[in-house]
């Protein structure tokens, strides 16, 4: 049996009607599509899907169920989220309830029944688009269109100081922009001692932690809106081994001078081709965003890596400064993992107090 009909309302007044599941309400926010096949659980819960509605290219999501075990903050970000068909009866010995139980329980909206091979080539071609859910056919596309992501960072940021890891490792500060929860789990298994700090902690406040070392998370939204973030990253850089991931490698450019601009419909999903210049060795990454630097404006740093797809910037490297920032996910899970080594240079670069190239 079929739940309620809605309809989804494009910025260029494109429509499409499906089926309500997860919590029956309305909502605008940006259209964005990721291609992972699997995974499903880490896209719901990463909060760099703030403020966005999450199309998933593959046809079937929900067949192993949800996992607590597997998400990666404490709630789903995603303003809704749209499948082609949603599996109601998991198969999993992990399983903990069904992805329609799980939306409901955060009152997050989804579709099914979209013709989301339609949806994904009318984003690619036409770019990213604002959208918006409604119970009946919106005729009106003000609101719509003027919809953006503001705040993104503040709104999902943890609030206190959080730790994980041995107190006897390494002292990690791990400044949250919208952390995966992996990022820590990974420095953690490696000896680390993390510190989760909020965004809107200080350059001051960060170093009276005493760390040894400090990550710089992903996170969602415009990095340039990030101005008082970019000023204490700019203070702390040199005084501290970094290594930044996503949102953190745009603010860390940002903060050396360089440029960022928005993608025409980004980079999403775990199949993302990435070469190393100085090897020509190609890995393949999870990536989550939807702006890009411009390598050419940044001071100071060496481009490391490009998206073997576009020849987009994906990495720079700092050797003055003891840092080294990627804009995927070395972290990955659901995978992949081919860019865990990263985190193994880091713990070489504060063990030893030196850049390892």
């Amino acid at each position: 049996m079929k739940n309620g009909k809605v309809y989804l309302t494009l910025e260029n007044g494109r429509q499409f009607t499906g089926y309500a599941f997860g919590a029956e309400r309305e909502v605008i926010g940006e259209l964005v599509f990721t291609t992972g096949m699997t995974g499903y659980i880490e896209t719901l819960t990463d909060p760099s899907y703030y403020g966005q509605i999450v199309t998933q290219t593959f046809p079937l999501i929900g067949n192993y169920g949800m996992i607590e075990a597997d998400i990666e903050s404490s709630k789903p970000w995603v303003s809704a989220y749209i499948v082609r068909e949603k599996c109601d009866k998991p198969s999993n010995f992990r399983c903990g309830g069904t992805i329609e139980d799980y939306l409901k329980r955060h009152d997050i909206p989804g579709i099914y029944g979209i013709d989301t091979r339609e949806l994904t080539k009318i984003v690619r071609e036409a770019g990213v688009m604002n959208a918006a859910i409604t119970r009946r056919p919106l005729k009106e596309l003000g609101c719509v269109a003027s919809y953006s992501i503001k705040d993104a960072v503040k709104s999902v940021t943890c609030n206190e100081v959080e730790y994980l890891g041995d107190p006897d490792g390494l002292r990690v500060a791990v400044w949250d922009f919208g952390a995966k929860r992996n990022i820590m789990r990974e420095l953690a298994k490696r000896g680390c001692y993390c510190m989760r700090v909020p965004s809107y902690y200080t350059a001051e406040q960060i170093l009276a932690l005493g760390p040894q070392g400090l990550m710089l998370t992903n996170g969602p939204g415009d990095p340039a809106e990030n101005t008082e973030l970019i000023s204490n990253i700019r203070e702390l850089a040199g005084k501290l081994p970094v290594f930044g991931i996503c949102l953190g490698h745009q603010l860390f450019a940002l903060a050396m001078g360089g440029k960022t601009k928005k993608m025409k419909y980004g980079h999403r999903g775990s199949n993302q081709p990435v070469k190393n210049l100085d090897t020509g060795r190609v890995y393949i990454s999870s990536q989550n965003h939807g702006y890009e630097v411009i390598s050419s404006s940044v001071e100071g740093g060496k481009l490391s890596f490009i998206n073997a797809n576009d020849g987009t910037c994906e990495g720079f490297e700092y050797p003055e400064l003891n840092a080294y920032t990627v804009q995927f996910h070395p972290e990955a899970c659901g995978g992949p993992m081919d860019a865990s080594f990263l985190f193994d240079k880091f713990i070489l670069n504060i063990k030893e107090g030196r850049y390892h190239a």
